[in-house]
């Protein structure tokens, strides 16, 4: 396991799903963790709490919605001063499908503020105090839809594949800044596919339901189209692959985007 103990780690979006996964990774590997979410979301002293029992020396709760640069500017703030930030998780994201002649406007709008303008300007933030300490992690939670496209989902496959491209320009900016010895500043972004979360919980029950009751026979029917592994990804999966990529062992991977999608975007 990697050693990030007096390291601080924010990660947006991180009360629930793959963004609380990735948290717990890290505070199991000893970093500090600024949690993020809405203001008010019922989950943050849980949240808190599940930090602390993995090993987090240290952990609070930071609310703001960034959708809007103002209350990032204002997070970023409060997040340094709890700790400056050596690791950066952009999870926090949001989804809407619909043809694109039936897409609102509003949702359009909404998905690229959080799901792509968000990421520009919490790394805008950090990368230049990473830099200048030594060691800085960027991990941006892009999908497979950063690499391939489906029907229905036109802005969010426009962010995803923003935020895949946007992450490769910083990479570039920012691979020879550092201290090699601390570990360099590393940009890169983890493209989850099918993974166990409880937003898709409702669609596996009806799956199962199809299956006469199979979880594991619904499962592998609903994701036989696009992911020949016909399995979840487990969210503590993708929190071992954001640990990974924030050792030391990573220290020379930059500006990709590693999959975690069964085979999906092999084809």
């Amino acid at each position: 396991m990697s050693n990030l103990t007096g390291k601080t780690a924010l990660v947006t979006g991180s009360t629930s799903g793959i963004g609380l996964a990735i948290a717990v990774e890290l505070a199991k590997a000893g970093a500090r963790i600024a949690v993020h979410s809405l203001p008010g979301d019922k989950g943050a002293d849980d949240a808190v709490a599940a930090m602390k029992d993995a090993g987090a020396p240290e952990a609070r709760f930071f609310g703001a919605d960034v959708s809007k640069a103002g209350e990032i500017h204002t997070l970023m703030g409060e997040a340094e001063a709890f700790g400056p930030i050596d690791i950066l998780v952009n999870n926090a994201g949001i989804q809407h499908t619909a043809g694109i002649a039936d897409m609102p406007d509003e949702k359009w709008d909404a998905i690229i503020a959080i799901n792509l303008s968000a990421n520009f300007h919490t790394m805008k933030a950090v990368l230049p105090g990473m830099a200048a300490r030594g060691y800085g992690r960027v991990v941006n939670i892009a999908s497979v839809h950063g690499l391939v496209a489906s029907k229905d989902k036109t802005p969010y496959v426009a962010a995803k594949h923003g935020l895949v491209g946007m992450s490769k320009v910083v990479a570039l900016e920012y691979a020879n800044k550092g201290d090699a010895a601390k570990g360099g500043v590393t940009v890169n972004c983890i493209g989850p596919g099918w993974t166990e979360t409880p937003l898709i919980e409702d669609q596996i029950q009806a799956a199962a339901a199809k299956a006469g009751g199979d979880r594991d026979k619904g499962i592998a029917a609903l994701l036989s189209e696009k992911q020949p592994s016909e399995r979840l990804t487990r969210t503590s999966d993708l929190g071992a692959l954001a640990v990974f990529l924030c050792s030391d062992a990573a220290q020379n991977i930059t500006g990709v985007t590693i999959p975690v999608d069964g085979g999906w975007t092999a084809q």
